[in-house]
């Protein structure tokens, strides 16, 4: 208990010290940003209420949010402050011990299929499989969910469950989370494998220096301008109060970018992927 309020204490308090640093508005004429790997668990909204959390992402100038969280009661929330805000993906974890047990646990299925059937979403993640467990009898029949209503498929994986996750549905689309910690070498092989795959670049942070872009992630940029999104990936509470740092971080290594490139990763990829149809509906 006492660890738990230090860290409650502590996260309120550099919350406070970076949200002032980063004021009441943006800039104008600032690069708006879609963050596309945000969660919002059980641990984090007792740290961060929805109303603090929809002002840290829209003082951070996000123009969206895919948001997921163990469990959902976190999206939906987040939601109801901000619906124009928030874009909702279903995480298949009711509590965040599920990462590692979720993939063999056949209550999973009838999580996802009750929250499909009362909510929209427009995906379905972030969620933990690495190579052959993608084949298991619950990941296949999440895919294959996914696969029912057109849902993006928000993928925590290597290169090989990525290509698993294909084979079982050729016509996916799958948003790579964290572009699998591959360096960008082997993210442009895959992603040359698989056209309807998109890569997020949260928790990186080997993109650029002092915000002069990595040479190896810029041929990756160029060569794939449409495939790329930044993402925050709020893992535990304390990080929701670097959103406003990390979007800072962002603008500052895309503007070494050509201006319409920046665009593309910034915002415009995520906008078309996760606005541009195929959500569930209830």
């Amino acid at each position: 208990m006492q660890s738990h309020l230090n860290r409650r204490q502590w996260s309120l308090s550099v919350g406070a010290g970076l949200l002032g640093l980063h004021g009441l508005a943006r800039a104008a004429g600032e690069l708006p940003l879609f963050d596309a790997h945000i969660h919002y668990s059980h641990d984090a909204w007792e740290v961060v209420p929805p109303k603090q959390a929809v002002a840290i992402l829209r003082k951070a100038g996000l123009k969206g949010a895919l948001v997921s969280s163990s469990n959902d009661q976190g999206t939906q929330m987040l939601i109801a402050e901000a619906p124009d805000l928030i874009v909702a993906e279903l995480r298949p974890y009711r509590t965040r011990g599920e990462i590692g047990s979720w993939l063999r646990d056949p209550t999973v299925i009838q999580y996802l299929e009750e929250r499909l059937a009362k909510y929209q979403y427009v995906g379905i993640g972030e969620f933990h499989v690495s190579g052959a467990d993608a084949d298991l009898p619950v990941p296949k029949r999440m895919v294959a969910m996914a696969r029912e209503r057109g849902l993006v498929l928000h993928a925590h994986s290597d290169a090989d469950a990525v290509d698993r996750l294909f084979r079982q549905w050729p016509e996916a689309r799958i948003l790579w989370a964290h572009s699998g910690f591959d360096r960008p070498e082997q993210i442009r092989e895959t992603l040359r494998r698989h056209p309807r795959l998109w890569s997020d670049l949260a928790y990186r942070g080997d993109q650029a220096t002092l915000g002069k872009v990595d040479p190896a992630w810029r041929d990756a940029f160029n060569e794939f301008p449409e495939r790329f999104m930044v993402g925050t990936d709020t893992f535990t509470p304390e990080r929701w109060y670097y959103i406003g740092s990390h979007a800072d971080y962002s603008r500052g290594w895309l503007s070494d970018l050509p201006k319409p490139l920046a665009e593309q990763i910034g915002w415009r990829n995520a906008e078309r992927l996760l606005r541009g149809g195929g959500a569930s509906k209830a």
